[in-house]
């Protein structure tokens, strides 16, 4: 291996370090609690090397957020390129949904801190026109498969509801658990949900029945 591809991995690992770092204070201290003092520390660099290979904090974060949308893009890719009844679609889908939030609860903790005024102040023109664009390319693929499953109509809405569902009652659970009160809905409680929108999304009303 040259000097340059050494430097190059020994800088992707890096940058890597940094960002499981920010990964896991993101989700500690929330994105306003983290500073780079606070990253840099957690992965035992100094401030200024973090700047080395980061802007700010928001590049560290939107770093991650490229990262999380990408691993939706594989993730929906393959679920595109599946043969299944409409029934098991929305429950393929549910499952990838939780899937994520097991392996990547920061996604979902990035995916609300959006939603905040003025969360992309700081973010650059062009960065904030790549984060739509991919978004959108994810939210369209969600939609194709929902369309595919569900009809035109109704695959256009689904999308919007299955997300916005899935994102809320996570929301709702890590607030609960924040206020110091039971964890739930539990993973149990999230099934039974899906049974419920299913009911309202599948033609048949039986296909709504429980997937346990």
């Amino acid at each position: 291996m040259g000097v340059k591809e050494r430097r190059e991995r020994e800088r992707t690992a890096r940058k890597d370090t940094i960002l499981d770092a920010a990964r896991a204070l993101l989700l500690e201290r929330g994105f306003t609690g983290t500073t780079t003092k606070q990253i840099a520390n957690h992965c035992e660099l100094s401030e200024a090397t973090i700047f080395f290979y980061f802007k700010s904090k928001d590049e560290i974060f939107t770093s991650l957020l490229f990262e999380g949308i990408e691993f939706w893009h594989h993730g929906l890719t393959k679920i595109a390129a599946t043969t299944l009844t409409p029934k098991d679609t929305l429950i393929r889908l549910w499952g990838f949904f939780a899937r994520v939030q097991k392996e990547h609860p920061e996604y979902y903790q990035l995916s609300a801190f959006l939603a905040r005024p003025r969360s992309t102040t700081d973010v650059s023109d062009d960065v904030r026109k790549e984060i739509i664009r991919r978004s959108g390319d994810n939210f369209q693929r969600l939609t194709t498969i929902l369309e595919g499953a569900l009809g035109q109509e109704g695959g256009r809405f689904a999308s919007d509801l299955l997300w916005a569902s899935f994102l809320g009652l996570t929301l709702l659970r890590a607030s609960r658990a924040n206020l110091g009160s039971p964890r739930h809905p539990t993973n149990r409680d999230m099934k039974h949900i899906l049974d419920l929108l299913m009911g309202g999304l599948l033609p048949d009303p039986g296909n709504g029945e429980s997937h346990d």
